[in-house]
Formats: structure tokens, C-alpha cells, sequence
């Protein structure tokens, strides 16, 4: 069954298309902001295969209009001379906010090229580090803290901090935490990522199946449940409820599926088809304290767990 769609929270407006801006990466943030990363077409390629926002191809370097809509509006910020082909946008304390690639690789003498840069609220670079190769999902938390999942070239690559497949690493890029053999298979591909208060969640999938885990930063410690849900691209936890999200390539409808976590496992409580406004494409959900936020096309909707 298909249901009515979710309420648009924001939507690149037409005046914003026809001046020339695409929008391309985005995040939400722990506030309840949602921010969008602009890019006038004129350093844009497009390329058939993949659709969607994803397929925009930017020659650097590159100026860009940070836009964050929050309940006191909406707020813009130039970025000048971006000089990376960013994957991922993450927001951090005090109004700074994180641009990434996910790709990075060796310079001539062996090192790890930076591939996240923190920005300053002013828009201005203060800091780059390297998090690693090949990065599916990427989450933020609350006091700034930067986690990840990685894909098969990071895993199987050569960096250190990146082969057990998850990491969490310090807003200086110092590695902090690694799963150490808390979890129960050994990840091959990062999905989706969501916070719920303190805690951070990382959705992966390995040879035994799809696993949400749970990770306390302050402890380190991780709870997994086994996902119902094959590959999702979204996620969002409230208490012991929570709800997943699958894309139906390239068409404006998602599979919208609720869970309830006990005793180690998750119960399907729920599933629907849902319209949304646009095509649902890859890095489509992000969830932040019960609130899954789903881009579909160049708008941006939220499910509640």
C-alpha cells in the first residue's frame, strides 16, 4: 500500500534553480537544522549514470553557498575555493561545519592525502585531516566527534584506521574509537548513519547479514541488532522504536519500515510504500533523535520513529 506523502520540510526554491545553484551535499544536524551545500552549475558536469543530485560531477577548485534552515530561518554562507570532490557535509558545534571526500589516497611519500576540512561559521578553512578511504556514511555527534563506514576499498586498503570497516575519530582527526571485536561479523559495506542523543549509530552489512549497532562514545561500548531491512538507506531510533528506509531506484517512493529493538533483536511492527516529492537516490537518510530526514530529489522530507 502507498500512503500520502510526508510533510516538506525545505525545497530548493525555483528562483535559487533558475540563478544558476544545484544542490548537492547535505546533513542535518543534532539541533533539528538541516543544511544544504550549493553549487552554481557553471562548475558542474553532468554524467548519465548515476541520476539524481550524485550525478553532478563540480570542477575544482570551487565557491559554494552553505544554506541551513533551522527554526529561526534560513541562514547562507559563501565557501570560496573548495578544492576537494567533497562525498559528504556534516555540521559541528558552535556553527563550524565539516566538508569530506569520500575517496582519498597515498601523496609521493607515502602519506595519506587530508580529505576532511573544517570550516569556520564565517565559511573559512581552520583545519584538514585524513579519515580515511572509501566512505559510504558519515555521521557527527553532539560534541563534535566524526564517525564512519567504509566500503571494500577502504576496508581491504591499506589504512590503518579504516580496515574494521567502522571508526570514530576526534574533530583534530585523531582516531578515537574502533570496534575491537565488539562486533558480531566483521563489516563489508557502510549503509546509513543516525544519532539518538549521546549514542551513534553506524548501519552496515557484512557476509552474515544487515546490522544496526549502536556505539556509546564516552565508553566505547556496542550493543548490534540484526536489521530486518537489507541495505537501508535511511535510519532513525527513538527509545525502542525505529524506523528504516529503502529507496526504489530512481522513482519517488520509498519502503518505509518501523521496528521495535528487545532482547537483542528487532520485530517488524509496520511497512508501507510511501510517495515523497522526487527521486530517492544514494546518501538519501539521515537520522538525528527519532527523526529520519530523507532527501528526495531537491527536497527534503523527516519520518518519525
Amino acid at each position: 500500500m502507498t500512503v500520502g506523502e510526508p510533510p516538506v520540510v525545505w525545497s530548493l526554491s525555483p528562483a535559487d534553480v533558475r540563478a544558476g545553484w544545484r544542490a548537492l551535499w547535505w546533513s542535518a544536524g543534532t539541533d533539528g537544522e538541516l543544511a544544504v551545500m550549493l553549487v552554481q552549475e557553471r562548475y558542474l558536469s553532468r554524467e548519465k549514470y548515476p541520476r539524481g543530485w550524485i550525478g553532478w560531477r563540480v570542477r575544482r577548485p570551487f565557491d559554494a553557498e552553505l544554506v541551513v534552515v533551522s527554526g529561526r530561518g534560513e541562514r547562507r554562507t559563501p565557501v570560496l575555493g573548495i578544492d576537494i570532490w567533497p562525498s559528504h557535509l556534516a555540521l559541528l558545534p558552535e556553527s563550524r561545519f565539516l566538508v569530506v571526500s569520500g575517496r582519498t589516497h597515498r601523496d609521493g611519500e607515502g602519506a595519506w592525502r587530508n580529505n576532511a576540512f573544517v570550516y569556520s561559521p564565517e565559511g573559512r578553512p581552520e583545519g584538514a585531516f585524513c579519515v580515511g578511504d572509501d566512505i559510504p556514511a558519515l555521521v557527527t555527534d553532539r560534541r563534535g566527534g566524526i564517525w564512519t563506514a567504509y566500503g571494500d576499498e577502504g576496508i581491504y586498503g591499506e589504512h590503518p584506521e579504516t580496515a574494521a570497516g567502522l571508526a570514530g575519530w576526534s574533530i583534530d582527526g585523531a582516531a578515537t574509537w574502533a570496534p575491537r571485536g565488539r562486533l558480531p561479523v566483521w563489516p563489508l559495506e557502510g549503509c546509513t548513519a543516525a544519532t539518538e542523543g549521546e549514542s551513534v549509530w553506524l548501519v552496515w552489512y557484512g557476509h552474515e547479514g544487515t546490522f544496526l549497532s549502536r556505539i556509546t562514545p564516552a565508553t566505547g561500548e556496542v550493543t548490534s541488532y540484526r536489521s530486518p531491512v537489507r541495505d537501508p538507506d535511511g535510519f532513525a531510533v527513538r527509545g525502542n522504536r525505529a524506523v528504516l528506509t529503502s529507496r526504489e531506484h530512481y522513482e519517488p517512493t520509498v519502503t518505509v519500515t518501523r521496528v521495535e529493538l528487545a532482547d537483542g533483536g528487532c520485530v517488524v511492527t509496520g511497512e508501507e510504500r510511501v510517495g515523497v516529492p522526487g527521486r530517492v537516490v544514494l546518501r538519501c537518510g539521515q537520522g538525528r533523535d527519532g527523526t529520519l530526514w530523507l532527501r528526495a530529489g531537491d527536497s527534503w522530507v523527516r519520518i518519525e520513529a
